[in-house]
Parts: structure tokens; C-alpha cells; sequence
């Protein structure tokens, strides 16, 4: 009876260890089978055969192993023209806003065409002979990130000058959500140039189906558009970043709170530019009772950072949880209330953090004391409006 029973017990811990480990099996499998629009050179690699092709990247175009895909495609005999480079340049090392210079990229020498500055769409001259000009970027899923307004911009000449967009997809760190204020059309600009909210949870690759499906480009065009989706992609899982989206998102910590902190760049309060944690802390010297003390000076990432050299007083949230799936308002008001300079407003002269916001409402909002319950709840109706739009371009599972 008593050997029975504890042969019983083993055959029950066998079957429960067998079970946990199928279990764990099966989903490190699935994790293991992910695979970028890149990284699937099947697929897109006989659409390129015998073409003349431009690309759109930067030094997030990388495969897997860590490969930058023009040096993949030049190596598979793929003839590329040019290489357009967004904001921040082909290897992401310049400043935000800063000038982005034509060159030649010196391992390949392949030229270089900037699409930042006063060139952000690319001239029929760039596009002469071109029969498909790809976009492989990683995105960070914010529409006051600009990548999404090079891509619109690319697609409306491509539309003009019948040149195919091919879109390599890659994951969005705030996909599977929505939230923030949705744009109003005067707010227009190249931090926002379409009526979506400023998480919008889509993929690059699914923004720019919807743009084109919307017909969102300038006098209703629609562009040729081929998107290479992911493999085993879902929207509220969350996927490591191979290389910086640009010089002040260093990580995933900067990233996820990145929607939440941008709103700084409208005030007088600096978002940590100009320190080793940009986008993880914020302050500035007119808020003296919040506890965390830092001070800009230059880095890699801000040649001239806001705030230079002045000691600032807030918050350090490089601890807070990484997988934030909302927009967090708090900050922003908390800087507001403990913000204390009769000399200057705590909102940039120019405007601009109507800009980032899509509509000076939220402005509004705060400088009349409403809570962060009240201020989202406004923003419902256009959420509701935008989900409806949204849903017809989903192509990957949540």
C-alpha cells in the first residue's frame, strides 16, 4: 500500500514535471520562431531580383545576427541606387533636428540621401530609375516619432513617381494599446501629420496600410505598397530592440516611458538630455520640492542639451515597471503644480507642446486643474472613432 502510494506520487511528479516542461517548450519555441520583416529574405528577396532599388533605414536596419540589411542585400547581388537616411542620419548618431548631410556610405559606397532638413520627401530626380524604394526602420510606436511622417512623406512620392514601397515590418514597444489625445488637422506637422492619437498601437508596417487604405496622402494618391510582415509577432508581447532608435532612446527603459515624457519638450522642464538617462528622468531648476537632483551637460546624444549646465530639481523614474501600457500624466502635472518661475511660463513660448499633443486642449486641461480622470476621459470619443479606423489594418494577432 505504502509503495504503491509514493510510486503513485512519482508517476504524479513525472507527469507535472513533463507537462511544465512541454508547456515552457512550447513557448520558448514560439518566442524562438519570431522573425522580423528582415530576417525574412524568402519572401523579399525574389521580389527584389533584377530590380533597381533604393532603401530607407538606419542603424536599426539590422538582421538577427546582427547584420545590417544593406550590407545583406549588396552581398545577395541586389543593386541599390541610394540610401535614404531619416532624422538622426544612416547611422543614427545625429541629434534630434539636427542637419542630416548627403554622403556616401564608405563600406558600400553607396550614396547617401538625406530626408531630414528641407529635403524630408524624396525629388523625382532622388527617385529617377528606382523600381522599389524599401523602409526598414525600427519604430517606436509614438506619433510624435518621426519615422512615421519619413514614411507617409516616402509613400507620397513613391505614389507620384510610380515608385513600389516595400515595408520590412518590425515590432512597435507600445503596441497592443491605444491612449492621448487624438490630432486635431490644424496641428498638423512632422510630429504629427495624421487624426491619430498619439499611441495609435499599430506597426509601422500596418501605419502605413492604413495611410495608404485611408488615403491619407497628399490629393488622395495611393502608393504601391508591399509590406513583408513578421513571423509570430504578437502586439502585446514585447520583442528586445537590436540597436537604439536614435541617440536619446538608448534602451528599453527610455522607450517605454518615452510617450509620457516627450510632452517636457513643450515646457520648461528638461526630460534628462544631456545625462545618461535621457527619457527615464525629468526636472529643471523651477521645481526645487521634487527630490532628484541632475544637471545637462553635452553627450553623444545632445551636443547642446536643453537646460546646459543648470542644476535641475524632479524625478527619476529609471525604476519604474518596463512594460508601461498607458500614457502617464502624472509627471507632466506634478511638474506643473511644483513649477515656480514668475520670469517664465512653464510652457514654451512657441507653443509646442500643443504641437507634440495634436491640440491645445490638454494644454488647457492642466493650466485649469483637471484631474487625470476628467482629461482622458475627454480624449474617449476620437479613441473610439480612431479604434474603428484602426481595426481595418491590423494584421498581426494581440
Amino acid at each position: 500500500m505504502n509503495l504503491d502510494f509514493k510510486i503513485k506520487n512519482l508517476l504524479l511528479i513525472c507527469l507535472i514535471f513533463l507537462g511544465v516542461f512541454n508547456q515552457y517548450y512550447s513557448q520558448t519555441g514560439n518566442v524562438g520562431t519570431f522573425k522580423t520583416g528582415a530576417d525574412r529574405p524568402e519572401t523579399y528577396l525574389p521580389l527584389l531580383k533584377g530590380k533597381t532599388i533604393g532603401i530607407v533605414t538606419n542603424q536599426t536596419g539590422l538582421m538577427s545576427d546582427k547584420t545590417h540589411l544593406v550590407d545583406f542585400l549588396v552581398k545577395n547581388n541586389i543593386k541599390i541606387k541610394s540610401i535614404f537616411a531619416p532624422e538622426h542620419g544612416f547611422r543614427g548618431d545625429a541629434d534630434a533636428g539636427e542637419k542630416v548631410k548627403n554622403g556616401v556610405d564608405v563600406k558600400t559606397g553607396i550614396p547617401i540621401v538625406s530626408l531630414y532638413g528641407n529635403n524630408k520627401k524624396p525629388k523625382p530626380e532622388q527617385l529617377k530609375g528606382l523600381d522599389i524604394v524599401i523602409f526598414d526602420i525600427q519604430d517606436v510606436g509614438a506619433r510624435f516619432y518621426t519615422y512615421i511622417s519619413t514614411l507617409t512623406y516616402l509613400m507620397e512620392a513613391g505614389a507620384e513617381n510610380n515608385v513600389e514601397i516595400m515595408v520590412l515590418d518590425r515590432p512597435n514597444p507600445h503596441d497592443g494599446y491605444t491612449d492621448g489625445p487624438v490630432l486635431k488637422k490644424k496641428w498638423t506637422s512632422f510630429v504629427g501629420m495624421h487624426e491619430v492619437p498619439v499611441v495609435y498601437g499599430l506597426t509601422i508596417g500596418e501605419y502605413g496600410k492604413m495611410v495608404n487604405g485611408e488615403k491619407w496622402l497628399k490629393n488622395g494618391v495611393q502608393a504601391k505598397y508591399t509590406l513583408i510582415q513578421m513571423q509570430n509577432y504578437h502586439k502585446k508581447m514585447r520583442y528586445p530592440i537590436l540597436d537604439k532608435p536614435s541617440p536619446n532612446l538608448p534602451n528599453d527603459k527610455s522607450i517605454n516611458l518615452y510617450p509620457s515624457l516627450c510632452f517636457f519638450e513643450g515646457t520648461q522642464v528638461s526630460a534628462g538630455r544631456g545625462t545618461d538617462l535621457p527619457f527615464q528622468i525629468y526636472g529643471s531648476p523651477w521645481t526645487k520640492d521634487l527630490p532628484y537632483q541632475f544637471t545637462p551637460k553635452p553627450n553623444f546624444g545632445a551636443k547642446d542639451p536643453f537646460l546646459n549646465g543648470k542644476l535641475c530639481y524632479g524625478e527619476n523614474l529609471s525604476n519604474y515597471p518596463t512594460d508601461l501600457r498607458e500614457l502617464n500624466l502624472e509627471w507632466v502635472i506634478k511638474a506643473y503644480k511644483n513649477y515656480k518661475n514668475p520670469q517664465q511660463d512653464f510652457f514654451l513660448k512657441n507653443l509646442w507642446f500643443d504641437t507634440l499633443a495634436g491640440t491645445d486642449e490638454l494644454r488647457k486641461q492642466i493650466i485649469a486643474g483637471k484631474s487625470i480622470k476628467e482629461i482622458k476621459a475627454s480624449w474617449k470619443t476620437d479613441l473610439d472613432k480612431f479604434e474603428k479606423i484602426r481595426t481595418k489594418y491590423v494584421v498581426y494577432e494581440n
